[in-house]
């Protein structure tokens, strides 16, 4: 099955759990306008679509011995325990948690997972999204940090032009950038497009309401 055909039916299996959105026109929590989106909470929602995707995965990376697969947040830890129990290593499962810390995002790793990863330790990271690349950068770093050593990075959806990062090849199950412009120059504004601004509601709601009186 070549790449344009495998691509085509993950993103049929992602328009199914109501994770992609496409032919929009859509207000990004950012303020800037779109026509297509992708809900992160949404994309592992479906177990057995969650299964296949990881399965995919793991047998691009089958040819080579692992011994860890790390991830970031609830849906790439979902993606990636899917990836860990299809890969023939039978890797160990780890996470990393998102931070801020002097203004700037970090990774850090829990404490009992430290002595997991050691000099030589197979790392493949695991992400269901990758638009910057930022996370696995920082995810990839750690690692380096602890002696392990990143032997890839799988992603469902990488929408970053970069073909690598952290000099690592990205194998990802959709390749799609899609442009996001500001409202000014917006297209469907020009066109008169109605403006979707349904998922900047719904992230609204899911604040807490103590940070929605700060803001």
């Amino acid at each position: 099955m070549d790449a344009e055909v495998r691509e085509k039916i993950h993103l049929e299996i992602l328009k199914r759990t109501g994770a992609y959105h496409a032919n929009d026109h859509i207000l990004l929590p950012s303020g800037q306008h779109t026509s297509e989106f992708i809900e992160k909470t949404l994309v592992t929602t479906e177990a057995s679509f969650t299964e296949g995707l990881g399965a995919v995965i793991a047998k691009h990376f089958a040819q080579w011995p692992i011994d860890v697969v790390l991830s970031t947040g609830p849906g790439a830890l979902i993606l990636s325990h899917c990836v860990a129990r299809a890969h023939p290593s039978r890797p160990t499962l780890m996470y990393g948690t998102k931070g801020v810390s002097a203004g700037k995002r970090k990774v850090t790793l829990p404490a009992e997972f430290h002595r997991l990863i050691r000099p030589a330790t197979k790392v493949l990271i695991v992400e269901d999204l990758v638009s910057s690349g930022t996370t696995v950068k920082l995810l990839s770093d750690l690692v380096e940090e602890l002696g392990g050593q990143v032997i890839g990075i799988g992603a469902l959806w990488r929408r970053t032009k970069k073909s690598e990062v952290a000099g690592k090849e990205i194998f990802s199950l959709v390749s799609r950038d899609f442009p996001t412009y500001p409202p000014d120059q917006c297209p469907m504004c020009k066109k008169g497009v109605a403006l979707n601004q349904e998922f900047v509601k719904r992230r609204e709601h899911r604040r807490p309401s103590s940070a929605r009186e700060r803001n």
